[in-house]
């Protein structure tokens, strides 16, 4: 009977792919980690290590741009997420404090340019701490408010502290001042003044609807409890009070899965994927997604699509697993195909046969 279920799904997996293509256009990237679209053929990739590369789709050319950061390649940490916006680039990125190995999440930005990025920063996630754990961090921009996710370093009940920025969702104006409407200013008086969101461990995923204008996120849990879920006002997602269905790496019980009071996923996923970007689909190459959240994952290298009214789960898909590696970030271009890069060094694009 197992061997039966498991010849099934290798057939259902087969028949999505027969419907779809996968085209490697990059092979040679080093540890990727995301990609941002600047016009129709022309895009940023930032590598973990610290290089932004300028990919050519036209002239199938890959080259280096210049640029003035001084990136902290520390565990987990490095240049994270790009992002481009009214002609300017914003990165997120691992910057030392001091000489003890103390290092934040900052937000920097610079006038496009493809020749060299002159970079400045505008913010700088506080306290430094010693960890080269959960920097989880994406970047999202909508009118003019830019949200990132700092994620708690490994510091646990960090992410209940609203008096430090680790655990936390921030927003920031794109100048980098501070939005007189945050939670801080309304009734959360022990919240620092950038903070959006508290209770997130550590994020891999942020992307904004182009129907409704919400936020999503997807987030890592420990052993078990990864989630997809909305960016909410003044939100606590309780980690880690709560483990979301996870446990320790000791073996030992965490929290609960949900505690009412805390904001609820969409969905959940025990045992973890490893869940990485997400992206809420909008384009005419498969018009039958249109709404739909696109996931992809490390671990189990798969992209997912899930189906969700409100704040409700309704189905998930399969569109592919274990075909291209480790699938660390996605995004919607705007013909509708779909870019993809992968840990192991590739940057490919998903069509219609």
């Amino acid at each position: 009977m197992f061997k039966i279920i498991i010849l099934f799904y290798i057939l259902l997996i087969n028949s999505v792919l027969a419907d779809y293509k996968l085209t490697n256009l990059v092979n040679n990237l080093d540890s990727p980690w995301s990609i941002t679209q600047v016009n129709e053929n022309i895009f940023l990739i930032n590598e973990k290590g610290g290089n932004i590369k300028f990919f050519d789709k036209s002239k199938k050319t890959l080259k280096k741009i210049s640029h003035n950061l001084k990136i902290l390649e520390h565990g987990q940490g490095g240049l994270m997420d790009i992002y481009f916006y009214k002609d300017k680039i914003y990165v997120s990125y691992t910057e030392e404090i001091g000489k003890k190995m103390e290092s934040v999440t900052s937000v920097a930005v610079a006038k496009f340019n493809t020749k060299k990025l002159e970079f400045k920063n505008i913010f700088q996630s506080q306290p430094p701490i010693r960890s080269g754990y959960h920097f989880g961090s994406r970047i999202v921009i909508k009118n003019d408010f830019l949200y990132v996710s700092s994620g708690e370093r490994g510091g646990g009940k960090i992410a209940q502290d609203g008096s430090k920025h680790p655990g936390s969702i921030i927003r920031i104006k794109t100048d980098g001042s501070i939005p007189k409407d945050n939670p801080k200013f309304k009734n959360k008086n022990n919240w620092l003044p950038e903070i959006y969101l508290i209770g997130i461990r550590n994020v891999q995923g942020m992307c904004l609807s182009p129907f409704d204008g919400k936020i999503f996120m997807t987030n890592h849990g420990a052993k078990g409890g990864d989630w997809f879920g909305k960016v909410n006002y003044g939100g606590n997602y309780g980690w880690d009070n709560l483990y979301w269905g996870g446990t320790k790496y000791s073996g030992l019980k965490g929290g609960p899965k949900w505690l009412p009071g805390y904001d609820k996923p969409i969905k959940y996923y025990v045992p973890s994927i490893a869940i990485s970007a997400c992206q809420i689909y909008n384009g005419d190459e498969f018009v039958d997604w249109k709404g739909d959240a696109l996931v992809v994952s490390l671990k189990d290298q798969s992209l997912r699509k899930i189906k969700f009214k409100d704040n409700n789960f309704i189905s998930e898909n399969i569109i592919f697993k274990d075909q291209i590696g480790r699938l660390r970030d996605l995004k919607v271009i705007k013909n509708g195909k779909i870019f993809i890069l992968t840990d192991q060094g590739g940057l490919w694009e998903l069509s219609k046969k």
